[in-house]
Formats: structure tokens, sequence, C-alpha cells
């Protein structure tokens, strides 16, 4: 049986490259928004590819579209979005794979999603009321992502440095980089979030 709170929750996108920042603003919209709100990682609906090995896995595009489970991803938003609660998928990076277990999310007024690849995707992008793009350099995506990887997810540099150059990079500049144009606000920076939350919260409330 669903839970359902009887109201209807609005959906907040926050997408950008990988490590542009988008977590970081994403999580303090939620901390700073004055109502309730909970937060959704595209991350997590990554595909389960128990099916093949750990070593198989590791050769995956993850920044493509079809490495993820957007079917999921739609439904459980359209859920959340009519005050029902979902058991959201958990996905362990550590080794490449969607773990056994689920996480309960209740209904709130506020949806915040955040990933890369949110507004690439017709069906997502549609159910998203707000977007907002995190605009940030390659070169500092490049060296927070290095720095993530290495020290939460138990990657090597070099393996890092090649997934970043035969995949990262070049899906960014072919499915992310063009979603801008979908945003109703782009933040310049996450270093300069705070000039743009204001005005974001604002907007969203609305």
């Amino acid at each position: 049986m669903r839970e359902e709170s009887g109201s209807t929750a609005k959906i907040v996108g926050i997408a950008g490259a990988s490590g542009s920042g988008k977590s970081y603003f994403a999580q303090a919209l939620c901390e700073q928004l004055p109502v309730s709100s909970i937060l959704l990682s595209q991350d997590d609906y990554y595909r389960d590819r128990s099916d093949i090995s750990l070593a198989e896995r590791q050769h995956i595009n993850y920044d493509h579209p079809d490495a993820l489970d957007f079917t999921l991803l739609v439904e459980q938003l359209a859920l959340l979005k009519h005050g029902c609660a979902v058991e959201c998928p958990q996905y362990d990076f550590t080794v490449h794979n969607r773990s056994s277990t689920t996480v309960k999310i209740a209904p709130a007024e506020i949806v915040i999603l955040d990933g890369i690849l949110i507004f690439a995707v017709q069906e997502c992008r549609e159910l998203i009321d707000f977007k907002v793009y995190v605009d940030t350099p390659l070169d500092l995506c490049f060296i927070r992502r290095l720095q993530r990887d290495v020290r939460e997810r138990d990657r090597s540099v070099d393996s890092v440095i090649q997934q970043y150059l035969e995949t990262v990079r070049p899906m960014f500049l072919h499915y992310v980089e063009p979603t801008a144009q979908y945003a109703d606000c782009i933040v310049r920076g996450v270093e300069n979030s705070q000039h743009y939350m204001t005005d974001v919260i604002k907007k969203i409330m609305e």
C-alpha cells in the first residue's frame, strides 16, 4: 500500500558537470528552504549490474544515460510529486553496483534531485518544476572529482584520470553541457552559490 500525504510536491533539479558542486548546492538549498524538503540523487539510480563481474563493471560508461535506470527514477519522482513515499535504491561506488538495501523516502513539500543527466532525459526533465544548472570550469570539476574518488570511492589516481578522459569529459560535452539551455537559473561557480540562493528560494516558493 502506498503512503500518501494528499499534497503535491514541487520537484527542483540541480544539474551540472561531475564535480561542479551541484550536490553541495542541493544540500545547502535543502537546509535553507523554509518548508519540508528531501534530497534525491541520480547516482542511486545506476542500474543493477550483478549479472557481470566487477572487472566488467569497471569499464561501463557511467556518464551515458543508458547506465541509469531512468524508468525507476521517473516513476519514483512521480510518486513523490503526488505525495507518496518510495523505496529509494542505494548505490555502492566501491563495487560499481547497486546495494541490496533501499531507503524509504517520505514525501515532502519540495523534492530536490541532483545529477549530471537529469535534464538530458525528457521524461525526467518534464517532471522537474524548477531547474538549476551549476556552471563550474572543467579544471575545477576534475580536481574535485579526483579528490573525491580517491578519498571516498577507493579509486586510484590513474583510473580516475583514464575515466575522465575516456568518458566523463566527452559525455559532459555531448549530454550535460547542452542541458544548460533548460535551466531556470544558472549558478556561476558553486563558490558563489550563496549569492544565488535567496533568489532561487524565492522563485521556488512562488
